[in-house]
């Protein structure tokens, strides 16, 4: 089975989401729904985690300090951080 990824995760639990809110489902399939959806949920989160885990090691210093940097859109981060060597 290929990985699932963040994206597809985040559709199939939006539908199970849509689906238990119809409430037109029998309490069998509505805990079968309900456990894919804490399953889904689980993944969606460990994915986002993960993204800001990484997010926080490229946004360090060279000397390992987290800076808050602002937002630049056109996506210019050779300039690198304040006080920093280029």
């Amino acid at each position: 089975m290929p990985k699932e990824k963040y994206e597809d995760a985040l559709n199939k639990l939006e539908k199970i989401v849509a689906k238990m809110e119809e409430g037109n489902i029998s309490l069998e399939e509505s805990l079968k729904l309900f456990e894919e959806g804490i399953r889904l949920s689980r993944f969606c989160n460990q994915k986002l985690d993960e993204a800001e885990k990484r997010i926080q090691v490229l946004m360090k210093d060279k000397g390992g300090i987290l800076k808050a940097q602002p937002f630049d859109p056109s996506g210019s981060l050779e300039k690198g951080f304040e006080g920093e060597d280029e």
